[in-house]
């Protein structure tokens, strides 16, 4: 399906959907890319900058970023960029624990968000990007363009629709959403502002989930000045690890004779972990190792055997692959040693309100008998439920049911090709509406690290930018 040229009379418009980092990198990539006629380019963010989304979008001090800032940075050819703008301003002279003492700087979150911001301030000024501060509320197709609504009353005509809308928020288990909705302290989605000033210093918490958001929260109600009891409960009890005490070099190779299966997959992960110990090199240089050749091991894998590892592996490669700061890490290891944090593995089989009170019964994985517990509050933290994309976000829904969009078969998010464009019900692809980021993530594999999500938003930068130039030579002929 190709695209059909622009009229010659309009610059093409760009319309981005979502202005976190996934939005503002293809914003920023798409201003500085050879596009033959320069597009308008608008990014829809109802927040007051661009760059920092969900993740970065925080002024909680227990809030750092869990990849050193030296492999962090907007530009996929210079990862050292972000520590390169730290020293300059000296921006981490307030943070006495930023820098550990490897050297290795791990700020608080919301100085990346400042970084992104600054890269996209030229931008906005001089108009090669254009922040609209508004929600998207509605997208139709309508006469070969698209048009978006808002919340604001705005109504823009588009060309072209990179969706890099934030992670869904995620979904209490079971009944729980219906049975403890009416309790001050029951804490669904820990990204709204302030919702865990709710938790008094000494409330016993149970937290369900035990990833990095888990994690977060823990550190944070620590921050403020929480002494109680904390519960964690995950089905499989894993709790996220922390980075090597030094840097490890990379192991294996896994995309010699690329295997199809998910399990002959960790069969060589393990193989190859036994392989680095005898060599002195940590779990770490493995798991970084099938990091990096990640799109490729995912593209040999079936449907069918990619939906299995998500089935049945993803929980063991997130607590490897999302490494916890060492700030936070320390923060989680002084609770255990004190018996203020306890971490389950089991699930939530049942819970009512009574009185202040949240009565649970938990079921321990390896036990018949469950636990009765009460606490004061509970949390969700069990991560984004990217197969409910749809039911977040009323305007994707619509699409969805006028056929231009469809779920990934993997659960992960919206189906696309390897060129990032929307595939719909029909399973056709639509050139004119891409997915920029973690919603992509059933076609490319990982993209919830940063890393993956700045080249991937420069990926899609660079498609956008060959179909401009496309049009340009169809628009005007030499």
């Amino acid at each position: 399906m190709q695209s059909k040229p622009f009229p010659k009379s309009k610059r093409p418009v760009v319309a981005i959907i979502g202005g976190g980092v996934s939005g503002a990198g293809v914003a920023y990539h798409l201003a500085r890319a050879n596009c033959g006629e320069a597009p308008v380019i608008l990014v829809f963010e109802p927040r007051a900058e661009l760059g920092r989304g969900l993740a970065y979008d925080t002024d909680d001090l227990a809030h750092r970023i869990n990849v050193p800032a030296a492999k962090m940075s907007l530009q996929p050819d210079d990862l050292g960029e972000f520590q390169a703008w730290i020293e300059a301003r000296d921006a981490v002279a307030g943070d006495s624990k930023a820098k550990q003492p490897d050297g290795s700087l791990f700020p608080r979150r919301q100085l990346f968000g400042e970084y992104v911001a600054s890269l996209l301030k030229p931008l906005l000024e001089d108009g090669r990007v254009r922040h609209c501060h508004a929600a998207v509320t509605g997208v139709e197709r309508r006469a070969g363009r698209w048009t978006i609504r808002d919340d604001r009353g705005g109504v823009t005509e588009a060309d072209i629709i990179a969706i890099a809308t934030s992670h869904p928020p995620p979904a209490a288990p079971g009944q729980l959403a219906s049975r403890l909705a009416d309790h001050p302290r029951f804490v669904v989605d820990t990204t709204k502002p302030g919702a865990l000033q709710v938790i008094r210093p000494h409330d016993r918490v149970l937290v369900i989930g035990n990833g990095l958001t888990a994690a977060d929260v823990i550190a944070s109600l620590a921050e403020h000045g929480h002494e109680g009891p904390v519960t964690a409960i995950s089905r499989r009890g894993l709790r996220s690890r922390g980075h090597a005490p030094v840097p490890q070099p990379l192991f294996g190779d896994f995309l010699a004779d690329a295997t199809h299966s998910a399990g002959s997959l960790l069969a060589r992960i393990r193989a190859a972990i036994d392989a680095a110990k005898a060599e002195g090199i940590s779990w770490h240089g493995v798991i970084d190792q099938v990091r990096a050749q990640g799109y490729d091991l995912w593209q040999a894998l079936p449907v069918a055997e990619r939906r299995r590892l998500v089935r049945h592996l993803r929980p063991y490669w997130d607590v490897h692959r999302f490494r916890i700061a060492p700030q936070v890490e320390a923060v989680l290891d002084a609770a255990i040693a004190t018996g203020r944090l306890e971490i389950l593995a089991g699930s939530v089989a049942d819970a009512r309100i009574e009185g202040e009170f949240i009565l649970c019964t938990l079921q321990p994985r390896q036990h018949r008998q469950p636990l009765e517990r009460s606490y004061d509050a509970v949390i969700v933290t069990t991560g984004p439920a990217h197969g409910g994309i749809l039911e977040t976000q009323p305007w994707l829904a619509a699409l969805a049911a006028n056929g231009h969009l469809s779920l990934d078969p993997t659960g992960l998010g919206l189906a696309c090709t390897g060129h990032s464009e929307a595939i719909g019900r029909s399973g056709e692809a639509d050139p004119s509406l891409l997915i920029s980021g973690p919603l992509a993530r059933g076609t490319f594999g990982e993209l919830m690290g940063l890393p993956q999500v700045t080249e991937h938003a420069f990926f899609v930068a660079n498609e956008i930018a060959g179909k401009l130039r496309v049009n340009t030579t169809h628009t005007h002929p030499a």
